[in-house]
This record gives C-alpha cells, structure tokens and sequence, in this order.
C-alpha cells in the first residue's frame, strides 16, 4: 500500500510507516495532488495542501487522510466520508506547544517587550516608558476549554491568574474545584482582562468577535487569537485597537494566510506570528507518531476488510 506525503511531517513517523511495510513517496513542489492522488491508498497533509472535492473525485484507492495537526478547514471532510474515506487528525499533539505560544504572547504585551526590544537595537534607552502589567491578579477569559484552553489555564494559573471560561458543555469539575468559573461567552468578554480564543470555525464561531463583542470588552483589554483567522472580525479588531479601547492584540491567524501587506499586522500594539502555534520540533514530531499509528490502523482494517471480499 502506498502513502503519499503531502507536506513535511517528523521524521519518526515516516519511519513508523516505513517499518509498517507502506510506500512513502512526497508531493514535490509544482506536482498536481489531483493528479497522481488516484496512485494512493492514504495522503497525509498539514495546513498547506488542500484535499478539495476535485482532488477527491480522483482518489479512487484512497482509504484515509491524516491531517497531522488539528484543524481539517483544509480537507472537505463531507465529500471523505460520502466516499468512504477516512478523516483523522492529531490536535492532542498541539496543546502544549499552542498554550506555551498563547502564554508568552500574554507576557510579551504585558511587559511591552516587542517595543523594549525594538527600542534597545534602536540605540534607545525607554526604562520610564515601559511600565508593564503581571500576568498575576489579570482575569483570563478562554473562550473554548479544549485541550489547549485547558492547557492555557494549567499555565495561567500557575502565574496566579483567575481564570473565567466558556464552553458549549460543561467544563470539567476538577477545574471548577481549582477555582475556573464557567460563564456565558458574553460575561467572559466583558469580564476578562486578557481574552484568549481556542474555538474551531464553524457557523456559529466566525466572527465572533466582531465590532459588537470589542466594544463589549474592558478598556485596555487584549485579546489573543490562536485558533482560526475567521473568528476575528479583522476590520473591527483594527479600530478598536487605534482607537485605544484596546491595549494590544496577538494574533498567529489571520482570514487570509498568508495576510495581504494590512495596516494590522504593522500595529506597534499588535503582536504578530506567521501560525506557528504547533511549530515546535517536539509537537511536529509527536503528530507525525500519532497520524502514523492512525493511518496504520486505518489501512490495516481496510486491507483485511478488502481481503475478506
């Protein structure tokens, strides 16, 4: 059985599926995936490759698609499943890296450091200027207590943070018990000192923050996006940020990727990432192991299934 991989994944993965007996090949740049995609029975992608319903229509051995990461915004998952194609993905293997990016961005605009930091090779000297806030005392709101939202508590709260949450079921009781305070979204956006997103892009989520919930939040609040660009209404986030109601934002998603030359991105109070929340070496490689054993998995009970027809 041959797997093709799509866009770049750990090393120790590929070799699970090559110790596995399966024939890697990768998608080299220019090559059309709707093209040779009918030579495979699984394709594994990252963000970058889209597995649309015209490369689909061509899949005529595929059996599965790993999407080594979380999300599957890049993958019509409706018209998998409608051919019998199994969908999976790893977003447990990004929790920790996402959090620990959506923590240092809460310090870094706390404590001003991309201007200290710019000031300093500026041949500048701003000590009086750059007055910070601590994380510590600060009401986190985490709009969306996943696994990352979890996450981002457990760090949050280490920093002496009370943490307010909303989620559309009910929030675990042993983060209840440690002092987590499950909210309508609305009293979390107006309550929250620091807000942070970790929702997926449905219907009900896009543009959720929109001019409405800004203007909802406390003065001087910041709100951090590390889920999906969509969520923020970019062109409300903007005025709210210039018209100083807003402190500061960070953002490593944006509605378009990469984002078109915007007056946003070059913000002094806007912190920007090219969406790397899951790019660390030990995250990259974790979600390789784990689509490597669900693709495994997958193949393997679709060759006995096949093989008892």
């Amino acid at each position: 059985m041959r797997i093709l991989v799509c866009d770049p994944i750990g090393t120790e993965g590929k070799g699970m599926l090559k110790k596995a007996g399966f024939i890697l090949d990768e998608l080299i740049e220019g090559d059309d995936l709707s093209a040779i995609v009918g030579q495979y029975d699984g394709i594994i992608v990252r963000s970058k490759t889209k597995v649309t319903k015209d490369v689909l229509k061509n899949a005529k051995k595929l059996k599965a698609i790993a999407r080594a990461g979380s999300g599957l915004d890049n993958v019509d998952v409706e018209e998998a499943k409608r051919l019998g194609i199994k969908v999976m993905n790893s977003p447990e293997a990004l929790t920790n890296a996402v959090a620990e990016l959506v923590v240092a961005d809460m310090i870094a605009l706390l404590r001003n450091l991309p201007k200290a930091n710019k000031s300093m090779k500026d041949g500048k000297w701003l000590k009086k200027e750059l007055v910070g806030r601590e994380l510590r005392g600060k009401v986190v709101g985490i709009v969306g207590f996943g696994a990352i939202g979890k996450r981002v508590a457990d760090l949050c709260a280490a920093f002496g943070a009370r943490i307010i949450a909303y989620d559309v079921v009910k929030i675990p009781e042993e983060y209840i018990k440690n002092g987590v305070s499950q909210l309508p979204v609305d009293s979390v956006i107006k309550q929250s000192d620091i807000i942070t997103l970790h929702v997926p892009l449905v219907n009900e989520t896009r543009a959720m923050i929109n001019k409405k919930t800004l203007g909802s939040m406390k003065k001087g609040a910041i709100l951090i996006n590390a889920s999906r660009g969509e969520v923020v209404d970019e062109k409300a986030l903007l005025e709210a940020l210039k018209s100083g109601h807003l402190a500061g934002a960070a953002l490593d998603v944006f509605e378009k990727e990469p984002p078109e030359a915007s007056e946003l991105v070059l913000l002094p109070n806007v912190l920007v990432s090219p969406h790397i929340g899951g790019q660390t070496e030990e995250a990259q490689n974790e979600a390789s192991v784990i689509v490597a054993k669900k693709l495994i998995d997958a193949l393997e009970q679709a060759k006995s299934h096949y093989s008892k027809l």
